[in-house]
């Protein structure tokens, strides 16, 4: 596998270095992978004048998946809009088309006294949230500002989508609750929203053509109650990309910390952006503090999605979920007074557990 590394901002360098030595690991152990590091976000535009330099996304479109760290912070807030850092990553999945956007919150037994809910809430949580990611308001047009003629200023977004952009992620949330617990909750604001209605259309069309999958819809304000009031009775939660958004980052701390959750962000033919949810950090950045397992989570979710390598994803999900039986915790995830480790530690921690498994 060619992949493409992608540092970013913040914690960004720190975090992908420990994913790095996972994949160095692996390949020690056999796994045949080519890695080349590029800059993206703030650090494309010290670099290079641009959020998403040219040479960045050539490599991207040239490797078989990206790994991404995070991109953004304070001093790039002055910027126009489009060399801001967050401008790299959204051009980035658009111009890989990467409609699918995987984020599973998986409570880990180990962790479960770090949700933010009793872990009764929690215990055994395992839900997949689906959210399209090239469409909706952050991406529909016409937008910006404008002065008004009383001389107010005014903000404006549009959100929209077709009929096939509905369609296509539809298809994919269904194929994934086959796979899993054949429940699938479409998550909308028809009550309220045109592009909503046409999403619950959409979706209940395709969800004919998998009878032995359970569809039930919700609208978004609902969803983000029953998230935090019995997040166990989702199985897979399919939506769009601003509800996705909002309720992806809710579900991360069902799971105790941001700093354990994936992503996948996935075009028509497996090609994927591998990243953790979470944003850049910068105010714990070059401290050694920061998590770096949904980094390496994401690794998991490279080998299994882009690589088809299911063993190898296993390894590493199993190596993570040895070093928190070991009782090794990140500042995020620790309860009062128990120790922690830092982000190196950590990291060497997850090699050395994948290095006895290969033994």
């Amino acid at each position: 596998m060619k992949l493409a590394i992608l540092p970013g901002d913040g914690i960004g360098p720190e975090i992908v270095r420990q994913a790095e030595k996972v994949l160095k690991a692996l390949a020690a152990g056999g796994l045949a992978v080519e890695m080349q590091q590029a800059p993206i976000g703030g650090a494309g535009h010290d670099a290079a004048g641009d959020p998403l330099p040219d040479a960045t996304l050539a490599l991207a479109r040239d490797a078989d998946a990206v790994l991404l760290g995070a991109v953004g912070g304070p001093r790039y807030d002055t910027l126009p809009r489009e060399l801001r850092p967050e401008q790299g990553l959204l051009r980035i999945r658009k111009a890989l088309n990467l409609f699918t956007n995987l984020r599973p919150a998986i409570v880990h037994p180990e962790l479960a006294s770090a949700s933010s809910l009793k872990p009764e809430l929690v215990a055994g949580l395992d839900v997949m949230i689906l959210r399209e990611l090239t469409g909706d308001i952050y991406f529909g047009t016409p937008r910006g500002r404008r002065a008004l003629d009383d001389g107010q200023r005014e903000g404006f977004d549009t959100m929209k989508y077709s009929e096939s952009e509905i369609r296509r992620i539809a298809h994919v949330g269904f194929r994934i609750a086959m796979g899993r617990r054949r429940q699938l909750c479409s998550v909308d604001k028809a009550n309220v929203l045109d592009t909503s209605i046409l999403w619950r259309e959409v979706v209940t069309e395709v969800g004919r053509e998998y009878p032995d999958v359970a569809l039930t819809h919700m609208y978004v304000d609902n969803a983000a109650m029953q998230l935090v009031r019995a997040p166990k009775q989702f199985d897979v939660m399919l939506t769009g990309n601003i509800f996705g958004d909002i309720l992806s980052d809710e579900a991360s701390m069902l799971t105790g910390s941001i700093g354990m959750l994936p992503s996948a962000s996935l075009d028509a033919h497996g090609k994927g952006l591998y990243e953790p949810i979470h944003g850049s950090a910068p105010d714990i950045a070059g401290r050694d503090v920061a998590n770096p397992l949904a980094t390496i989570l994401s690794v998991a979710m490279l080998l299994r999605y882009s690589g088809r390598d299911e063993a190898a994803a296993q390894r590493v999900e199993a190596a993570v979920t040895q070093v928190l039986r070991d009782g090794l915790r990140t500042a995020d995830i620790a309860t009062p007074g128990e120790p922690t480790v830092g982000t190196e530690q950590m990291g060497d921690a997850v090699v050395a557990a994948l290095a006895r498994a290969y033994r």
